[in-house]
């Protein structure tokens, strides 16, 4: 089964962080990408945008779209992971293994009920 794992973290916390520090948290991420990749359990995974640069579609018809900020929370979502994982537990262990090169974040973790690849796109 697929599971989307959800990175929230405190947006000014990650924007204080310095080139290096910010370089060096990524850094070990990736080392848990790479395993994960290898295993053949890491689907697509994105480290978004600013919430300030984010916007919002809501409404009925064609919606009214707000500019962002639009969390209501402390926490924005900063980050997502697909995995595919044969148990919940399996998709916490690499939730788990996520927070401890990343500690102050906060993982969520939630099946997918419907999982589309999309097409391959080109880095830019």
């Amino acid at each position: 089964m697929f599971y989307a794992i959800l990175a929230y973290h405190v947006e000014d916390a990650i924007e204080a962080l310095t080139p290096q520090e910010d370089a060096a948290l990524m850094a070990e991420l990736l080392k848990i990408n790479t395993r994960l990749h290898a295993e053949g359990t890491l689907g697509p995974s994105a480290r978004l945008g600013t919430t300030r640069d984010a916007c919002t579609l809501r409404g009925p018809g064609d919606g009214v779209i707000i500019d962002g900020p639009f969390a209501e929370t402390k926490e924005q979502l900063l980050g997502l992971y697909v995995v595919d994982c044969d148990t919940r537990d399996d998709a916490i262990a690499i939730a788990r293994d996520l927070r401890r090169v990343n500690p102050t974040a906060v993982y969520e973790i939630r099946p997918i009920l419907l999982f589309k690849p999309g097409v391959p796109l080109a880095g830019k």
